[in-house]
């Protein structure tokens, strides 16, 4: 004993420095396995075993699939988004540049599809021709909108949507993820540096007793296992309140439900479930065939309506069949119009969806383990090899403390 204490009382600097240097070592694995979760991108270095990718991107399918499944499955209610929307009020914010659409699809297939009559008749004779197709233009705006709220589970399929959005765009994914937990990652890295120390104190009382220098790179690698491990296990578990004395326990990640929720709401709403994403989906989707076939025949019976009295005549100068090919190229043109017609009125259907709120609310009716499935898969994929890369990175530094320290 007496040997201990004249050699600690000689080496203070450098049991003192044990604890220390444990606490860094402790932060700086956190730090890495942070940073591989999320960064490259891409895989760099050499396929298939020498390199690395981040575990988010390189799971980034089997990840959008599961948070999409969450998503559809229970956070989001198409129908009942879609019923939110009052045709009336969609038709009212596109009015003026619906009628400038139409003026130019009207003029557009006229011309091409009747060159001779269209240049035959006076200005003032185009301008009532296309101001008559005008005027059947927001009962055709409202009768669509009408169609696709009440059938929108026929033609827009939302977690295909969500999926191809997420996958397509790596850095979204990793956006997605890394926001959500961004107080669990500091959460981490600050529970290296406490646990860290408090094993680099057990390292030094070991070092004091063997003088064995392995003492140093094996405590490294276990404080940088033990200290991943334990950290990861603390963001998640437990799950529901523990009370132990006068404390409570409860994941950290658990804890922030309430946050969490109106984050994710919020993400989900501006980056995956935007207007413009929807309007692509439902006219580029799986479906989408559906949807021509509702726009077409609308469209149709808008024309058809608007020559109602004059019908005979068209029928006889056009021809049965150049009618038919002008109403397929006016729906046609009056699909391409859809998207930048729709973004005048991208601001109140953000707002009557309200998809955020919808989002945020449901949250919080998940059960812990359904709530724990947000951000649970972006460890679950590869975390023994998190923990084992802090392991080798403590053991470097371990060894790293024998050549300073020691020499």
């Amino acid at each position: 004993m007496d040997a201990i204490a004249a050699d600690l009382a000689e080496y203070w600097y450098l049991y003192l420095a044990m604890p220390v240097i444990a606490a860094v070592i402790g932060y700086v694995t956190k730090l890495a396995a942070i940073e591989m979760m999320f960064r490259p991108l891409r895989f760099r270095g050499i396929k298939p075993f020498l390199g690395w990718q981040g575990v988010v991107p390189r799971h980034g399918a089997r990840m959008a699939s599961i948070a999409t499944d969450l998503l559809t499955k229970r956070l989001i209610d198409p129908k009942e988004v879609f019923l939110r929307i009052d045709p009336d009020q969609l038709t009212r914010q596109v009015q003026t540049p619906l009628l400038r659409a139409v003026d130019e699809i009207a003029r557009e297939v006229l011309q091409r599809h009747h060159p001779e009559l269209w240049e035959a008749l006076p200005t003032l004779a185009q301008d009532m021709v296309v101001k008559q197709v005008q005027a059947g233009t927001p009962q055709l705006v409202a009768e669509l909108s009408k169609r696709l709220r009440d059938d929108i589970d026929e033609v827009l399929d939302v977690r295909d949507m969500a999926v191809n959005t997420l996958t397509r765009d790596r850095e979204l994914l990793v956006r997605l993820v890394r926001e959500v937990s961004r107080p669990e990652m500091a959460f981490i890295a600050r529970t290296g540096i406490y646990f860290g120390f408090v094993l680099g104190i057990v390292q030094a009382v070991v070092w004091g007793i063997t003088k064995e220098p392995w003492v140093l790179p094996i405590f490294g690698g276990l404080i940088g296992l033990f200290t991943d491990w334990l950290a990861i296990k603390l963001i998640f578990l437990p799950r529901r309140p523990v009370r132990i004395g006068r404390f409570t326990m409860l994941g950290k990640f658990q804890q922030r439900r309430h946050q969490v929720a109106r984050q994710y709401g919020e993400i989900i709403a501006r980056e995956v479930m935007t207007v413009p994403n929807i309007v692509q989906a439902i006219l580029h989707g799986p479906h989408s065939d559906r949807v021509v076939a509702m726009v077409q025949n609308l469209v149709q019976q808008s024309i058809d309506r608007q020559l109602a009295f004059a019908k005979p005549v068209v029928a006889v100068t056009l021809g049965s069949k150049r009618l038919q090919e002008i109403k397929r190229s006016a729906t046609v043109r009056a699909l391409d119009a859809v998207p930048s017609t729709v973004r005048h009125a991208e601001d109140y259907l953000t707002e009557a969806m309200d998809i955020a709120h919808m989002i945020s609310e449901r949250m919080l009716r998940l059960t812990p383990e359904e709530y724990e499935g947000l951000l649970r898969p972006a460890f679950r994929q590869d975390e023994w090899k998190l923990i084992t890369v802090g392991a080798l990175i403590g053991f470097a530094i371990g060894e790293l403390q024998v050549l300073l320290l020691l020499h």
